[in-house]
């Protein structure tokens, strides 16, 4: 791999990104919410599937692909509807802050919404002086529309994650990686465990520092992406509250929510959750499919979608016994915890880390790392002569 070439052709492909952004931002203006505007980004969406094909780095693919093919891809479809954060409907959102929520993996805290809402009450109640005009005559009653529920963001704040330990974090992802140089002395199901943690620390690390500078542009609180998923008490915990939170806030009002609600038309309410779960699984599954396809470009074995099945089966019966018990009992955390961590981590040796081993990401990975290395140590003497 061309390390100079690769890193202009990201620059070109996300440059792409930032103007066709501009474009769905200009769309808001003077096309309404529905299917006009949706007929109108859908040209956008069908790029940004397409875009990290035309990069043939595994983490510039990858990044790109997370980033905008899955999480823009589908704020833009809840942007067709007014809904999501990129709505029209949210309080002073400019270009700049349109772009940076649409590209990247970030959420506002309820705390920075709440301060805007404030702001916003605060203004209204100030017209409604002015004009005379009561528009909520019991202040104590707050209107339905004004009421929002933030399941992950109590939890989610409860897990800072301090400098030092992302600092940790990165060196002993420096250490995974000089040790796989001697995998062939390893046993095989080390290295699996090895690559848990690799995917994690990285993804989250990741993460974090696209949040770092978002915080630094915006001026705003942003909620981790992350809230320790090895002290996971359930899968519900695991999948609704601990991993991967941006992509869950994504899943929740594009899949789950819709499914939930005609599945409570056809149904009723009772058992709606559990195919809006089955649903939401299976979207995570064929986007998941399509990560691997950007990261690996061989044609797909499908054992990941069969993990995602896997798991939302089984977070399915989850739900319905607890149902059934109605909270009569429930195991120790003391033993739910370790038996869930315990399954987490057996289906991914099974299903989910062997894909990154066939499709040779981890050799494509480790050949970058040096290719990175070699551009950085040749760019340092020449500048040293």
């Amino acid at each position: 791999m061309e390390v100079v070439n690769e890193i202009m052709n990201l620059g070109k492909v996300w440059f792409t990104i930032c103007i066709s952004l501009c474009y769905c931002y200009s769309i808001s203006k003077i096309v309404p919410k529905g299917t006009i505007r949706l007929i109108c980004v859908l040209p956008i969406i069908l790029l940004f599937f397409f875009l990290p094909l035309t990069m043939s780095s595994v983490h510039f693919s990858g990044i790109t692909g997370f980033f905008v093919s899955w999480l823009a891809n589908f704020k833009l479809l809840l942007f067709a509807f007014g809904k999501g954060p990129l709505s029209s409907d949210q309080p002073s959102i400019s270009l700049g802050r349109f772009v940076i929520f649409a590209c990247l993996p970030i959420k506002t805290t309820p705390r920075h919404r709440s301060k805007i809402s404030q702001s916003q009450s605060k203004l209204t109640s100030k017209r409604s002086d002015q004009s005379g005009i009561n528009e909520n005559p019991n202040p104590q009653e707050p209107k339905t529309s004004q009421i929002q529920k933030y399941p992950n963001s109590t939890i989610a704040r409860k897990s800072h994650v301090t400098p030092l330990q992302y600092s940790i974090k990165a060196i002993l992802v420096a250490i995974m990686v000089k040790i796989y140089d001697y995998s062939d002395f390893i046993h095989p199901n080390f290295i699996l465990g090895l690559y848990a943690f690799h995917i994690y620390f990285l993804l989250e690390l990741s993460l974090a520092l696209t949040a770092a500078m978002a915080r630094v542009v915006l001026g705003m609180e942003l909620e981790p992406q992350f809230n320790n998923p090895f002290l996971s008490s359930s899968l519900q915990d695991f999948w609704g509250r601990r991993w991967n939170l941006m992509v869950t806030s994504i899943l929740r009002p594009t899949v789950f929510e819709p499914t939930l609600n005609v599945v409570k038309r056809l149904a009723g309410p009772k058992w709606a959750p559990l195919p809006a779960v089955m649903g939401t699984f299976v979207v995570s599954a064929a986007m998941h499919e399509l990560m691997m396809y950007y990261v690996g470009r061989v044609e797909p074995s499908f054992r990941m979608t069969w993990f995602f099945l896997l798991h939302g089966f089984s977070l399915m019966v989850e739900i319905a016994l607890k149902k059934a018990v109605n909270g009569k009992w429930q195991l120790p955390r003391a033993v739910s915890g370790p038996l869930t961590v315990a399954f987490v981590m057996g289906t991914s040796f099974w299903l989910f880390f062997p894909e990154f081993i066939r499709c040779k990401v981890d050799v494509r990975a480790f050949e970058e790392y040096a290719a990175l290395g070699a551009f950085v140590k040749n760019a340092s003497h020449a500048l040293t002569l």
